[in-house]
């Protein structure tokens, strides 16, 4: 699945301080309704794929993994600890067509 958001890094949401931010809030509403509702019961171990679509050359590869993971996990249901493999990749766009394609899947 694609899910046409700009990745919010971790960076980004804490700012420095232990509780979520006003962008991570945000976010993570947004993401929450973004997500389709998918009727998996996660009870083995996971992989997880992951395309960011980033603007900037800048951007680290890294930095939106643990937003995008809890999010993942309060729609979902899983816990991150069932993640046995994770996948990421990244790719530049022009700015406006940000993005996080996704997938997960029972192993």
């Amino acid at each position: 699945m694609k899910i046409e958001i700009k990745p919010l890094s971790v960076n980004q949401c804490f700012q420095g301080r232990r509780f979520k931010n006003k962008k991570y809030k945000s976010y993570e509403k947004e993401l929450l309704l973004l997500l389709p509702k998918v009727k998996i019961d996660f009870k083995r171990d996971l992989r997880v794929d992951l395309t960011f679509g980033f603007s900037s050359t800048l951007s680290d590869i890294d930095n939106p993994l643990k937003p995008l993971l809890d999010v993942l996990q309060k729609k979902y249901g899983f816990d991150d600890k069932q993640i046995q493999e994770l996948n990421v990749k990244k790719e530049i766009v022009k700015k406006g067509e940000e993005f996080i394609k996704l997938n997960i899947n029972e192993i």
